[in-house]
């Protein structure tokens, strides 16, 4: 399953996508990536996961777990009726996949030949 977080329930392995820890806020963070339209069955899974979470992984000194579930796309609606009585804090947003990267945040990742400067020094 790649890099998932595997979380075992009764038996049974489960794989959050990504897994954080936040520092300041002193909680876990899963987030999962879909890669259609939000789907309310996305909400109900996210609910379990921080369950898991809570009473698996996290300390006694931890905050409750936060879920984060980026899709392509949502409706606003579907995801208020979904996230409407769950008691674990879920946000859901969209994201946009780019071919290249805008202009203002290219300047800030290295250059193919900086790149491959530090590969040759690293092989070394």
């Amino acid at each position: 399953m790649g890099n998932q977080y595997k979380i075992t329930v009764g038996d049974e392995d489960f794989y959050i996508d990504l897994l954080f820890y936040h520092i300041k806020l002193k909680c876990y963070i899963a987030v999962e990536l879909k890669v259609g339209k939000f789907k309310p069955e996305f909400g109900s899974k996210m609910g379990f996961y921080l369950t898991a979470l809570d009473e698996q992984v996290k300390d006694d000194n931890d905050n409750p777990s936060i879920g984060i579930i980026l899709c392509s796309s949502k409706n606003n609606q579907i995801v208020d009726y979904t996230l409407k009585y769950i008691n674990k804090p879920v946000g859901v947003s969209e994201y946009k996949i780019f071919n290249e990267l805008p202009d203002n945040l290219l300047k800030d990742f290295p250059t193919e030949d900086e790149i491959n400067l530090y590969m040759d020094i690293d092989e070394e």
